[in-house]
């Protein structure tokens, strides 16, 4: 089941809680299946997660898989469980957000605490799309294309475009 899809090309997942939470997609392909959905779906722990990733610098895909995903509820922001990964994406990018709760630009949860990368602190802010967010930058699939569409791991790490899927185990 497809739960993301980001071809790269504007800001589109700059958007508001209330937006994540319900879900959204475009004509173009862009797509988050929504947040509320996301938490009810992975609450049985009965699905891992995959991403495809599209290199920017070679246009070569790659891939990453979660044996345990899962979203917890709004009360509890929507944190973050994730571990398993394998792939051939290279380095662990989304693995480094186990435990981080979803930010939005109108809803700053993030644990980044620098202010170099936007004055107010805020990662959906500075990467222009709403996100599970450490250190603001090592996995941004929610973000247009430009230097913070990233996955550290894939060559040049920038991203032309990516996916996410629930997967049955």
């Amino acid at each position: 089941m497809l739960i993301q899809q980001n071809n790269g090309r504007s800001n589109f997942f700059n958007r508001s809680w209330a937006e994540f939470k319900v879900g959204f997609n475009d004509s173009d392909g862009n797509y988050w299946l929504g947040n509320d959905q996301l938490s009810q779906l992975t609450a049985t722990g009965r699905y891992k997660l995959r991403f495809d990733l599209q290199s920017r610098c070679n246009g070569s895909w790659y891939y990453a898989e979660y044996s345990t995903f899962r979203v917890l509820t709004e009360a509890d922001n929507y944190r973050l469980q994730v571990s398993g990964y394998s792939g051939n994406a290279g380095y662990d990018s989304f693995g480094e957000h186990n435990g981080t709760m979803f930010t939005t630009y109108d809803r700053d949860n993030n644990w980044w605490s620098g202010h170099n990368v936007h004055p107010s602190g805020n990662c959906a802010l500075a990467n222009h799309g709403g996100f599970w967010y450490r250190h603001c930058a090592l996995c941004v699939v929610n973000s247009a294309h430009g230097s913070s569409f990233v996955w550290y791991g894939v060559p040049d790490r920038y991203l032309q475009s990516s996916r996410m899927w629930l997967l049955c185990k």
